[in-house]
C-alpha cells in the first residue's frame, strides 16, 4: 500500500529554519513527481512547491525564494527546507504525489497525516 509519513514539523520563531521530511514507501519513487501542501486553520488546502522526476522544482508565489524543495531517491524521501519563515507560514503541511493538470499541480493520492508547522514569538 502507499504510505507516506511527514516528519520534522516544530515551534519555531518568525526569521527561524526547519526542514520537513516525507518518506514515502509503495510506490515507484524515482518515476514519480512530488510535492508539498500545507492546510492553515480556517483555509483550504494550498500547494506549496514541487519537484519533478528530473529534479525540476516550481514554487508557489508565497514562498519563493525561501522554501527549497529536494529529493533523495536513495532514500525515497522529499524534503522541504523553509528559511526566513514568517507567521503566516503556520499550517499542517503534507505531501503526495503530484502530476500537472490543465488547471495545475494536482495531489494523485491519500493524504497522510501531515506535520504542524507553527511560526510564532
Amino acid at each position: 500500500q502507499v504510505q507516506l509519513v511527514e516528519s520534522g514539523g516544530a515551534l519555531v520563531q518568525p526569521g527561524g529554519s526547519l526542514k520537513l521530511s516525507c518518506a514515502a514507501s509503495g510506490i515507484i519513487f524515482s518515476s514519480t513527481a512530488m510535492g508539498w501542501y500545507r492546510q492553515a486553520p480556517g483555509k483550504q488546502r494550498e500547494w506549496v512547491a514541487s519537484i519533478s522526476i528530473s529534479g525540476i522544482k516550481n514554487y508557489a508565489g508565497s514562498v519563493k525564494g525561501r522554501f527549497t524543495i529536494s529529493r533523495d531517491n536513495a532514500e525515497n524521501t522529499v524534503y522541504l527546507q523553509m528559511n526566513s519563515l514568517k507567521p503566516e507560514d503556520t499550517a499542517v503541511y503534507y505531501c503526495n504525489a503530484v502530476k500537472y493538470t490543465a488547471s495545475g499541480t494536482a495531489p494523485t493520492g491519500s493524504w497522510g497525516q501531515g506535520t504542524q508547522v507553527t511560526v510564532s514569538s
